[in-house]
């Protein structure tokens, strides 16, 4: 009976002594807090030269957008001074932009950067499908052709663009003036395919095998196995994408006919240069631009994280 009893009392991996054990090692450990900045709990030059550092670079980056939400909001903008809280706070900036036009550049650009990422990311799966799962002759060669694409900037590139707007070939039709013009340049991105075909490549195959033993097709093979696994990447793809097109300058400026044609990006510099704008106009149209980039990024940042970290702590 002892030795059950003995037996009994070190279940679960207690043994004699270990209690002490592990209260001291918990002792050596408890006052240490693991963390990237390497933080520490106590008191000290350290940790207060850590927080300040901290509050200079929040102060950085945080009070640029605040200012622009402060002038916004407020009745008497001053664009040569840093205010924080509205002086006189007030809604006339934002009624003041629809007579301006605001609201229709704003269609503009919600329009535009839909159907372009639309085309986009169906771009991006379809390529980095064939190019991950699928070997063909040349297509190292395909990969390079899509990645220059990130390496050209737009102003090479900007004449040989207007002149295929304006004529596209073979069909021999104008896309200047309207949104098209802006949505075909933008469909295929090599960022986009790069993050999907690297991430489509890390798909054991044995899933595609044990699909096609089931007789799956090619588009089923993508669309209910293979696309599925790859909403982090996806998310990825969307939240830049979306930034990518919705900060595009040159190409509707090119793709226009007329200053009603802008996004909304390009017509706030036209504002700007209106001297019969104030500058309160002006920082509320840059709140109003600035709304959808953060509601696609809080609504799509558990993707992002995901997929920016996926394979990270692989191995």
């Amino acid at each position: 009976m002892s030795i059950l009893t003995s037996a009994s009392g070190n279940v679960g991996g207690t043994v004699p002594g270990g209690n002490g054990r592990r209260r001291r090692n918990g002792a050596r450990t408890g006052h240490r807090f693991d963390s990237a900045l390497g933080w520490s709990p106590r008191p000290g030059p350290g940790l207060a030269l850590r927080i300040l550092l901290c509050a200079i670079a929040l102060f950085v980056f945080a009070a640029p957008f605040v200012a622009i939400v402060s002038g916004a909001f407020d009745a008497r903008t001053d664009s040569t001074q840093l205010s924080l809280i509205p002086n006189s706070p007030t809604l006339d900036n934002f009624e003041a932009a629809g007579p301006a036009g605001v609201w229709g550049y704003f269609a503009n650009s919600l329009f535009i950067v839909g159907g372009g990422l639309l085309l986009q990311m169906t771009v991006a799966v379809l390529a980095a499908y064939a190019l991950a799962r699928r070997k063909f002759r040349g297509q190292a060669l395909v990969m390079v052709l899509f990645l220059l694409t990130m390496m050209l900037p737009e102003e090479i590139i900007a004449i040989p663009l207007s002149i295929v707007i304006g004529d596209l070939p073979l069909v021999g039709i104008s896309l200047k003036g309207t949104v098209f013009g802006v949505i075909l340049p933008v469909g295929a991105w090599g960022f986009s395919i790069l993050v999907m075909s690297e991430f489509m490549k890390e798909i054991p195959k044995e899933i595609e095998e044990a699909a096609r033993l089931d007789g799956v097709g090619e588009l089923r093979m993508l669309l209910q196995i293979v696309l599925p696994l790859c909403r982090p990447a996806l998310g990825v793809i969307g939240v830049f994408g979306f930034i990518m097109i919705w900060d595009q300058y040159l190409l509707p400026m090119i793709a226009a006919n007329d200053p009603g044609d802008y996004t909304l990006t390009v017509a706030l510099s036209l504002l700007r240069s209106d001297p019969e704008v104030g500058p309160g106009l002006v920082v509320a149209g840059a709140v109003i631009a600035l709304v959808p980039s953060l509601i696609v990024y809080l609504c799509l940042q558990g993707s992002l994280v995901r997929g920016l970290t996926s394979g990270a702590t692989k191995g």
